[in-house]
């Protein structure tokens, strides 16, 4: 990608947003300026000839686009509408882009309070794993102007192979809200399926290799399955059950104001909330299945 003299923002270079930042300093050919509460992240990327902003304020009235890799919607909403936000330094023609999952309201209000400066807002949400944030194959959706998201494609194309234009501010958060909660409710599918063929009798390794080549064949099943459930492999530090059930309550607030009767998500949030009771909340999400297993033995 040729030299680009638009600066880039990017506040948040935690699990994903580090290797995310990396990948844009590498390939896009833009000066890239960042923020966050750690410092040792902005040491190891300073090789890479990013600078460290003092604040989100001085990022925001340097930078020409400012991406958002944030935990969680509630710090979305103080980075921007915060004392000192990016909302009271926002310029003319600004672009400002949440990569995290928040809430779909939460980010319409966001565009019409940055409308009202003359920036503009897309919500970008990103998915898949560490691993691919490494190595510049994350999938994001991306809601908001069609002509600024596609000023904007050259940066996302640096950390994300599979980019998806899905409509106005806030369809990129529906399509990752849905994409959640669709694989929360299949994780659990197949740990009752582990837990049942278990107790019944049959090796859990051929059940879900025989699964696999069959209709209830899925991502869920041959990742969270195989390499999580089957090993019993659940580490801390991963993606947490906390960190999901930040995430499924915002596809249950999206149910709630579509009227849907979401009764499958609200499933996974009891199994959820089993989960960070035993203390297993700081615990990969699929530790699940654990207690799945124990009530299916104990006849629950």
């Amino acid at each position: 990608m040729s030299a680009d003299k638009r600066i880039v923002g990017f506040i948040g270079l935690g699990v994903m947003g580090e290797p995310m930042c990396r990948n844009l300093a590498i390939k896009a050919g833009v000066t890239v300026v960042v923020n966050d509460i750690s410092p040792a992240p902005i040491e190891r990327l300073a090789v890479h000839g990013v600078m460290a902003a003092e604040s989100i304020a001085a990022l925001g009235k340097d930078a020409d686009i400012v991406f958002m890799c944030l935990p969680s919607g509630d710090i979305v909403s103080e980075v921007v509408l915060g004392k000192k936000g990016l909302l009271s330094i926002a310029r003319k023609d600004q672009i400002i882009v949440d990569l995290s999952t928040s809430p779909v309201d939460l980010m319409r209000r966001l565009a019409k309070d940055l409308a009202e400066k003359g920036a503009y807002f897309l919500d970008a949400p990103v998915m898949r794993t560490r691993a691919a944030a490494e190595a510049g194959t994350l999938a994001t959706a991306v809601g908001g102007d069609r002509k600024i998201y596609d000023q904007v494609v050259p940066l996302l194309s640096t950390f994300a192979s599979d980019i998806t234009y899905c409509g106005e501010v806030g369809c990129g958060q529906i399509v990752k809200i849905l994409n959640n909660m669709v694989l929360f409710e299949t994780v659990v599918a197949v740990s009752e399926a582990y837990a049942m063929g278990s107790a019944a009798g049959m090796d859990p390794q051929i059940l879900f290799e025989a699964l696999s080549k069959g209709s209830g064949d899925s991502f869920a099943l041959r990742n969270h399955g195989m390499k999580a459930i089957l090993r019993g492999d659940f580490p801390a530090r991963a993606f947490s059950v906390k960190y999901a059930w930040k995430d499924l309550k915002y596809a249950l607030r999206l149910a709630e104001q579509t009227g849907v009767d979401a009764s499958g998500a609200r499933n996974v949030e009891g199994w959820f909330e089993r989960a960070d009771k035993a203390g297993d909340g700081d615990r990969y999400w699929p530790v699940i299945a654990r207690l799945i297993g124990k009530a299916v033995k104990k006849g629950a």
